[in-house]
Parts: structure tokens; C-alpha cells; sequence
């Protein structure tokens, strides 16, 4: 991924040297910044956390010399995922203790990352959970692998293992995913028809057209992160997540909102958002829900992230 460049010695001053190889930094950096956050956020499920990482990885990359560098993007990228494959041992330990469901931090996309299908689901609140269930090497090499279609020995570099030893990894992570993932691939426009129908009959408190939508066994799960009322355990059957959705609902407004991808809507109240509510749909009907109440993974979703392949 990285080596030596042959050829002579450059011919311009040092301190001018210097100087374009800083902007030739900042030039690369910037041009990959919203990779690296997508690939620091897959990782950890949390925008602030990778955020983090990315300032990391800004100042171990000006330390580095450019000349030795062959590939900059992969070279960034593998920064990228040592610190959070770091951060991530860190967190998982945190969550052990963490209070009630744990659910990814909600990143506000923008209508076009519904396009990339394979993008779009790979930072879907169904999918982070998936990923939740990977160990982080595991979970490093599926993303890389499986999202940013990076090569074996590209993966190698940045998780510390050989390239046959990736391969495993691959197949094993690949094995466990499909296990555990959505049923089956729904459009982007039979998800959006659902949600409209479900807004609508929560809007008009249609228990019948809500009965109607969600499948029998559903499961809703809130996170408060211990702050604010949200449910301990996963609500299990349509009766008892419609119960609970009621309790949500009526707090205030809803507002349509493209979250991790997808359709999901936004309770506000006050000027507040109180709660955002994400959606997944197998085969016309609401099977999952995923109610993000913790304030403090709602302090960004009023700015729009920008995620990338």
C-alpha cells in the first residue's frame, strides 16, 4: 500500500517543499474526508466518535512523508481504521454498561445516498445492528471488504493481518451478516409508500390502518441511553409496539427526514427534536423500529452528513 518512489531527488528549496507538501496534505485529506467519516462511522455507529477519529487521523497524516506514500486513499484509510478499530474495543466496553437498547447514533443523508443501494444499506440502523454483532476485526473487514470493495492486502495493512488470514475473516464476517440481515431487499419506494401510510395513520390515530402496517412480530426498540423514558427491553408484537409508539407519537410534530439512508421520521416538540424514528420493512410491513430518544445522539440532526464510497 505504501513504499518508496524511485526517481531523483526534488529541486525545489525546502521551506517551498515544505510548504507544497502541507498543501498536497491538506488537499488529499479534504478530497477523502467524507470516506474516511463514512468508514470511521460504520465502524463505531457513533458521528462524534468519528469524528474524533478523523481529527486523529488529520494529525498523524501531516506527520507522514508523502514521498513514501503509493496510495493515498488506501494509506488514509487504513489510518482511519486503526484508531477506530481502537476507539471501538473502547466503546464496546461502554456499552456493556450502557442503559437499555443501544442504537446508532441517527445521521441525516441526503436524498442521493438512497441511489447507492449498497451504501445506503450498509448504514442503515438494521444493518449497524448487524454490524453491532461483529467482533471489531471481523466488523473492519467486512466494511472495508464489503462496502468499499478495498482489496485483501489493502485490509491487511490497515487490520494487522495477513492477506490469507483476511480471507477468513471475510468469509466467516460475510457468513454471520447474511445470517442476521434484512429478509430481503425492499426499494427505496416501497419503503417510503409504508411510511407515508404509517404517518398518516398515526397522524389520525388509525389503530386499525397502524394493525394493518406493522407485522404481528415486530419489534421496537427505544433508546434513551438512561437520560430520558425509552423502554429497557425490546418491545416484542404488534399490540405492544403500537402502545408504545402512542406514547412517542403524541409528544409533538412528525417530520419526514432521510436518516442513515432511509425514510424515517422526526418527533419534535417544542423546537426540540425529541425522537427520531427509523423504519424497516420486509415485504410491505413494519417488522422493525428503531426510536433513537438519547439526547445525546440528536445534538447533530438538524446538519446533514455527507457519506461516501
Amino acid at each position: 500500500m505504501d513504499g518508496e518512489r524511485g526517481g531523483r531527488e526534488t529541486a525545489v528549496p525546502r521551506a517551498e517543499a515544505g510548504g507544497r507538501e502541507a498543501d498536497l496534505a491538506t488537499d488529499t485529506f479534504v478530497t477523502h474526508r467524507n470516506l474516511l467519516f463514512t468508514v470511521a462511522y460504520e465502524l463505531l455507529g457513533s458521528a462524534a466518535d468519528a469524528e474524533d477519529v478523523l481529527q486523529e487521523t488529520w494529525l498523524k497524516w501531516t506527520g507522514v512523508d508523502l514521498s513514501a506514500v503509493r496510495e493515498r486513499r488506501a494509506y488514509l484509510v487504513r489510518i482511519t481504521t486503526r484508531l477506530a478499530l481502537t476507539r471501538l474495543r473502547t466503546l464496546a466496553r461502554r456499552r456493556e454498561s450502557y442503559v437499555g437498547p443501544w442504537l446508532p447514533e441517527p445521521l441525516l443523508t441526503a436524498p442521493d445516498v438512497a441511489e447507492d443501494v449498497e451504501l445506503a444499506d450498509s448504514v442503515s440502523m438494521a444493518m449497524m445492528l448487524v454490524l453491532e454483532t461483529l467482533l471489531p476485526t471481523e466488523r473492519a473487514v467486512f466494511v472495508l471488504r464489503e462496502v468499499f470493495g478495498m482489496e485483501y492486502d489493502e485490509i491487511a495493512a490497515a487490520v494487522d493481518k495477513s492477506p490469507a488470514a483476511v480471507r477468513q475473516i471475510a468469509h466467516r464476517a460475510r457468513a454471520h451478516v447474511a445470517a442476521r440481515r434484512p429478509r430481503g431487499e425492499v426499494s427505496a419506494a416501497e419503503t417510503q409508500g409504508v411510511l407515508d401510510a404509517f404517518r398518516t395513520a398515526v397522524e389520525t390515530g388509525d389503530l386499525q390502518g397502524l394493525c394493518d402496517l406493522i407485522a404481528p412480530d415486530a419489534v421496537l426498540l427505544t433508546d434513551g441511553g438512561g437520560v430520558v423514558r425509552a423502554a429497557l427491553e425490546p418491545v416484542v408484537g404488534a399490540d405492544r409496539v403500537i402502545a408504545v409508539l402512542a406514547r412517542i407519537t403524541t409528544l409533538g410534530s412528525l417530520r419526514p427526514a432521510r436518516i442513515n439512508g432511509g425514510p424515517a421520521l422526526i418527533v419534535g416538540t417544542g423546537g426540540e427534536t425529541d425522537t427520531v424514528l427509523a423504519l424497516r420493512v420486509d415485504e410491505g410491513l413494519v417488522t422493525g423500529l428503531y426510536a433513537v430518544r438519547n439526547p445525546e445522539k440528536l445534538s447533530r440532526i438538524g446538519q446533514e452528513a455527507v457519506i461516501s464510497r
